[in-house]
C-alpha cells in the first residue's frame, strides 16, 4: 500500500494535542504550526475547544474530512480505539508516538497486535508505536516532537532510535546538510525499513537514503528493497549493535566463524548498500553523495599548498583503494607554466604554501581540463599569507563549471579557515577535516557505482543434481540425524559437481583392510561418530597410511583415542578414503542465519582456519563472477596466485566449487550449515578434491 498518505498528507490530525506546553501532543501541534504546514491542522481533545488558536475537536470522527494523516499521543491503553476511529474516518496513515507497546513487555506486546489488527482491518498504515515521529521538509511538515525543521534538502533519514535520531536532526542542521524526510520508525509493529525504502525510492525530492539500524527483521524483504532503491540513489546504512553477545551454539567452522555483524556486513554488500561504521561516517557519506556528482571512474587529483597533508591523501587513496589520476602532457605542460618550479606537478599537485587563489586558480583549470580527472580533492593549509576564504571561492566557481567532476574540499584548521568552510557548504562542496575522511566517501562513491551497476547473479541448472541430494537428506531425516553420514555428504557434493577422493564406510578392522585394497594407498582413515564432530581435535584422524600393516595400527589408534576422548561413545566405524593429490587447502562452509539466508564462507582451511581466520563472507546466491571476487580477497591469495616459484592453483575449479556449495544450499533449505575441510587445490588445470565434508540438517 503506498505511503503518500504518511509523506504527502493534504490534513493532518493530532490526536492527543495537549495545552500544556511540554506535553507531546503540545510539542507536535507547535511542530506542525511552525514549519508551515500549508494543509489542515486539527487538534482533537475532548476537554479543549481551542488549543493554540486552533478549534480543537473531541473526535477525530468530528474532524471535517478528509484528513490523511493521524498523529497519536494519547495513553497506550486509549490507543486501540482510537485508531478504530480512525478507520471509520477515512484517515490513510497513523503515527503513534505514544509508548507502553511491545517495548513494555508481554501485556503492551497484546495490545500492540490489537491496534495493528485494527489498523488492517481500517486500512490505515501505522508508523510507531513507540516513535518520535516525522518530518517531510518539502512539504514543510513537522510531525514529530523533535526540535525545529532542519533545512531542506535530498537526504532521507530512516531511524530505529528517537535519541539517536534527534541529535542526528540536530547536527545536520549545524552541518548545513538537507534533509527530505526523517522518519523515525520506533516498534515497526506495520510500516518498516522496507516500506521505506520503496516509498523513498520513488520520492523525487530524495536523492540519498541513510539508515541507522539495530535489527533488521525479514531479511529478504530488506534485501529485495535496498536492492531495488540502489538502483536509483545510494543507500548508506548504519548498524548498531555490531558484537556477537553470547555464545552461539554452533559445531561448523562457518558457525562458528560467522557472528552477526558477519551477516549483515555480506547482506550490505548482498544489496549495494554503503556502510557506516560511525556516526562521522554517515554524515560524510550523505554530504558527499548528496552535493556532488558520485564518482563515476577511477582518476582523483590531489591538490594543496601543503606536503604533509597531501601524503596523508595519497595514504589513504592507496589504502582505499582510490585510484589518482596519471596527467597526460597537455596537463604537465599547462602546471609547468602556471606553477612556481619549485611546485610538484605531478599527481598530488602541490602549489606551495605561498600558494594564493590565483595559483589555485591556474591549477585547477589545468586539473579540470584533463580527461582522465574525474574528482579533484583540494586540500588547504592556513599558513600565513593564504587566504583561505578567497581560495574557497576560487574552488566553488571552478567546481560549478565542471559539475560532473566530484569535489570535495579539505580545509584543516580552526578559525583561520571557519569563513572558508561556509563558503564551500553554500557552495555545496564537502569539506572534510581530514584528508583520510574525504578519500574514504570518495571509496563508498567508488563502491556504490560498482554496487548500482552489478548484474544480476547468473545461475545454473541443477535439477539433476537434486536428486541424489534430495534421497541422502530423505535418509538422514527419516534416522532423525542432524547430520548425514560423511560418505553420504560425500555424495551429495559429488552430485553438485565437486570432486571426492573415493572411500567407504567400515565397521571394523577387517573390512577397512578390505576397501583400502579397493580403493588403493595411500589413504585416510577417519573416525565415525555423531559425537565427534571435528576429528583432528580428538585424533580420529589418520592420513597419509601407505600400507595394510600402517592401517591396522591406524585403525587401533584412532578408536583408542576416540574413546578416550569419550568413554560412552557411539562409534559407527571408520571412514577409509583415498588420499587426495597433494595442494593447497582452502575451506568452503555455509552458516545459514536466521535474518538473511544461507551464508557462504571461503578462506584459507585445514586445521587453521579458526585460528587465522582468513576468510570472506557473501550472501546466497553466489555464481561464478562472485566466487571469482571472494577468491582474490583473502589475505592468502597470493597462496593461490602463486608464490616463490610456485605455479598458481587451479582458480577456475575453486570459483565453480563455490558457484555449487551456493546452489545447493539454495536447492535445500534443511541444509543447515555446511563444511568443506579441507578442498584440497590442485594445480592450475588439475582440479579440485573434497577431503572432508560435513553436512548438518533441520527444519522441515
Amino acid at each position: 500500500m503506498p505511503l503518500s498518505s504518511l509523506l504527502r498528507p493534504r490534513a493532518v490530525a493530532v490526536i492527543g494535542a495537549g495545552r500544556e506546553p511540554g506535553k507531546v501532543g503540545h510539542v507536535v501541534l507547535v511542530n506542525l504550526l511552525n514549519g508551515g504546514f500549508d494543509g489542515g491542522i486539527y487538534p482533537v481533545n475532548p476537554r479543549a475547544p481551542e488549543i493554540l488558536g486552533l478549534r480543537s475537536y473531541p473526535s477525530v470522527l468530528d474532524v471535517p474530512p478528509p484528513v490523511d494523516l493521524a498523529v497519536v499521543a494519547v495513553p497506550a491503553r486509549a490507543v486501540p480505539d482510537v485508531v478504530s476511529e480512525c478507520a471509520e474516518a477515512g484517515v490513510g496513515a497513523a503515527i503513534i508516538i505514544s509508548a507502553g507497546f511491545t517495548e513494555s513487555g508481554p501485556a503492551g506486546a497484546a495490545l500492540q497486535r490489537e491496534v495493528l489488527d485494527r489498523a488492517h482491518r481500517g486500512g490505515i498504515r501505522l508508523l510507531g508505536p513507540n516513535c518520535l515521529g516525522l518530518i517531510s521538509t518539502h512539504e514543510k511538515l513537522n510531525a514529530s516532537f523533535a526540535g525545529a525543521m532542519p533545512p531542506g534538502g535530498g537526504i532521507a533519514f530512516v531511524s530505529q532510535s528517537g535519541a539517536l535520531g534527534t541529535a542526528i536532526l540536530d547536527r545536520a542542521t549545524d552541518d548545513g546538510l538537507g534533509i527530505s524526510h526523517f522518519v523515525s520508525v520506533g516498534n515497526r509493529a506495520d510500516i518498516s525499513e522496507p516500506d521505506l525504502l520503496a516509498a523513498l525510492e520513488e520520492d523525487s525530492a530524495t536523492t540519498v537514503i541513510a539508515l541507522y539500524l539495530e535489527s533488521v527483521r525479514d531479511g529478504q524483504r530488506f534485501l529485495d528493497a535496498a536492492g531495488s532503491a540502489v538502483r536509483s540513489k545510494p543507500v548508506i546504512a548504519l548498524k548498531a549493535g555490531t558484537s556477537d553477545s553470547g555464545a552461539r551454539a554452533v559445531s561448523s567452522h562457518t558457525g562458528s566463524l560467522a557472528g552477526s555483524d558477519v551477516a549483515y556486513e555480506a547482506a550490505f554488500r548482498h544489496a549495494g548498500v554503503i556502510r557506516a561504521r560511525t556516526v562521522q561516517d554517515l554524515f560524510d557519506f550523505a554530504a558527499g553523495f548528496s552535493q556532488q556528482p558520485v564518482l563515476s571512474a577511477p582518476g582523483v587529483a590531489i591538490l594543496t599548498n601543503a606536503g604533509g597533508p597531501a601524503v596523508m591523501a595519497t595514504d589513504a587513496a592507496d589504502g582505499e583503494g582510490v585510484a589518482l589520476a596519471s596527467f597526460d602532457s597537455e596537463t604537465l605542460t599547462r602546471l609547468r607554466e602556471v606553477l612556481p618550479d619549485a611546485a610538484a606537478l605531478y599527481n598530488p599537485v602541490d602549489v606551495l604554501g605561498d600558494a594564493g587563489p590565483d595559483r589555485y586558480r591556474e591549477a585547477l583549470e589545468a586539473l579540470y581540463a584533463d580527461p582522465g580527472v574525474r574528482g579533484v580533492i583540494v586540500l588547504l593549509t592556513p599558513q600565513a599569507m593564504t587566504d583561505a576564504a578567497a581560495v574557497a571561492r576560487t574552488v566553488v566557481d571552478r567546481a560549478s563549471r565542471s559539475p560532473e567532476v566530484t569535489t570535495l574540499a579539505c580545509f584543516m584548521g580552526g578559525p583561520l579557515v571557519h569563513e572558508a568552510q561556509r563558503i564551500l557548504a553554500a557552495g555545496s562542496i564537502p569539506n572534510y577535516p581530514t584528508p583520510e575522511r574525504a578519500v574514504h566517501t570518495l571509496a563508498a562513491m567508488h563502491a556504490y557505482v560498482r554496487a548500482s551497476s552489478a548484474s544480476a547473479p547468473q545461475l545454473e541448472e541443477t535439477s539433476a543434481a537434486r536428486e541424489t541430494a534430495h534421497a541422502t537428506i530423505a535418509r538422514a531425516r527419516s534416522e532423525n540425524r542432524t547430520f548425514v553420514t560423511e560418505q553420504s555428504a560425500a555424495d551429495v557434493v559429488a552430485a553438485y559437481g565437486i570432486h571426492v577422493p573415493p572411500g567407504a564406510l567400515a565397521a571394523d578392522q577387517a573390512s577397512a583392510l578390505e576397501a583400502a585394497g579397493e580403493i588403493g594407498y595411500p589413504v585416510a582413515l577417519k573416525i565415525v561418530s555423531p559425537q565427534i564432530l571435528h576429528k583432528s581435535d580428538v585424533g580420529g584422524l589418520k592420513v597419509g597410511i601407505g600400507s595394510p600393516a600402517e592401517l591396522s595400527r591406524a585403525y587401533d589408534e584412532v578408536l583408542d583415542r576416540a574413546r578416550a576422548y569419550a568413554p560412552d561413545i557411539v562409534v559407527e566405524g571408520v571412514h577409509v578414503q583415498r588420499m587426495a593429490p597433494a595442494g593447497r587447502e582452502v575451506i568452503i562452509g555455509i552458516d545459514r542465519d536466521p535474518v538473511f539466508g544461507p551464508l557462504l564462507m571461503f578462506g584459507l582451511g585445514g586445521v587453521y582456519v579458526e585460528v587465522l581466520r582468513d576468510v570472506i563472507f557473501r550472501l546466497c546466491p553466489v555464481d561464478m563472477r562472485e566466487a571469482e571476487r571472494m577468491i582474490t580477497e583473502i589475505r592468502s591469495f597470493g597462496l593461490l596466485r602463486g608464490a616463490r616459484g610456485q605455479p598458481p592453483a587451479d582458480l577456475a575449479a575453486v570459483a565453480t566449487a563455490i558457484s555449487r556449495v551456493s546452489a545447493l544450499v539454495l536447492d535445500f533449505p534443511q541444509i543447515m550449515e555446511l563444511d568443506i575441510n579441507p578442498l584440497i587445490v590442485g594445480n592450475h588445470g588439475d582440479g579440485v578434491w573434497a577431503a572432508d565434508v560435513r553436512i548438518g540438517i533441520g527444519g522441515t
